[in-house]
């Protein structure tokens, strides 16, 4: 028998298929419905990263909270800061877009979801993919892939954030339909983030005697819980930002009018 190292050609390569696919049910709809929706997803963010109307009070919209320019609106700005100056030849958004997009570009789900429905790398288990060589995450660009852990950090940073402006929202105007729109959105993207396989790691996954940190492992057996529903909530904030968004885009454009926001 014939030994393979790490290094060898075998093991560099994926197993091969003499069928195109082993699959007998309609496995392509996977990846499609994900490139369909990821892809409307990227273009209404690029669209809402140069739309200006992002902020009437007490809604800000989330893909450009915090605001942290002075060309932001003053009601914008996150307890009136703008350490980033006069940054009014770039949409405010540029300025924290790296952390959030960071986060989810790097989430295990995401991986999956777009490796699968843009790289087909493989378009699904048991059918054949177009790419004759396969390195995994070990080399550039994917091992840049292996920073998410810090990504989460700032997630949590963007998380506490939103749930601010989100009961800021709902104090000045509790009776607002886009109060409790930014709620939920907050909602989704904390247990989105706490969901996150980094997040259970952190929590306790390097502890060998639970026994002794009786707190962390509560926490763990939460964060498990939520881990569990890791694709289910990374979907689910992923509609949820857009539609907050969006609503607060529509109020402050005078689609939606106010009395009813």
């Amino acid at each position: 028998m014939t030994q393979t190292t790490a290094d060898s050609p075998a093991r560099r390569q994926r197993a091969q298929l003499r069928e195109r696919t082993l699959r007998t049910d309609q496995w392509w709809r996977y990846p499609l419905v994900t490139f369909l929706i990821f892809t409307a997803f990227l273009v209404y963010s690029f669209w809402a990263i140069f739309d200006t109307d992002y902020y009437v009070s007490p809604y800000h919209a989330p893909f450009t909270s915090p605001c942290l320019a002075t060309s932001c609106p003053e009601g914008a700005r996150l307890f009136g800061w703008a350490p980033f100056g006069d940054w009014y030849t770039l949409p405010p958004g540029f300025l924290i877009l790296a952390l959030p997009a960071g986060f989810r570009f790097t989430c295990y789900y995401y991986r999956k979801a777009y490796y699968r429905g843009f790289w087909l790398s493989p378009p699904a288990c048991g059918v054949g993919e177009p790419h004759g060589r396969y390195t995994g995450e070990s080399r550039f660009p994917l091992i840049l892939q292996n920073v998410h852990r810090y990504f989460f950090y700032a997630a949590i940073l963007i998380g506490a954030i939103l749930t601010y402006d989100a009961v800021k929202a709902l104090v000045a105007k509790p009776n607002g339909l886009g109060s409790w729109i930014l709620i939920v959105n907050a909602a989704l993207i904390v247990a989105y983030t706490l969901s996150c396989h980094s997040c259970r790691h952190i929590t306790a996954g390097r502890l060998n005697h639970f026994s002794r940190h009786p707190a962390r492992y509560r926490a763990w057996t939460f964060v498990s819980k939520l881990n569990a529903k890791h694709q289910e909530l990374a979907l689910a904030s992923m509609f949820s930002v857009m539609g907050a968004d969006l609503y607060v885009r529509l109020v402050a454009k005078g689609i939606v009018a106010f009395p009813f926001a």
